[in-house]
């Protein structure tokens, strides 16, 4: 069985809020988040 994989477009608040959101639905899940600029949102 392949693991689930979750792509983001996106690394600003939303976008890492959608990642951590995912992150506790699914510990095991692969996620990848892109974000163009250098610097991605960490305030959570």
């Amino acid at each position: 069985m392949t693991a689930t994989k979750l792509v983001i477009i996106g690394g600003d608040a939303a976008g890492m809020s959608a990642a951590a959101q995912a992150r506790r639905s699914a510990p095991n899940m692969e996620i990848v988040v892109f974000e163009r600029s250098p610097y991605v949102s960490y305030a959570a």
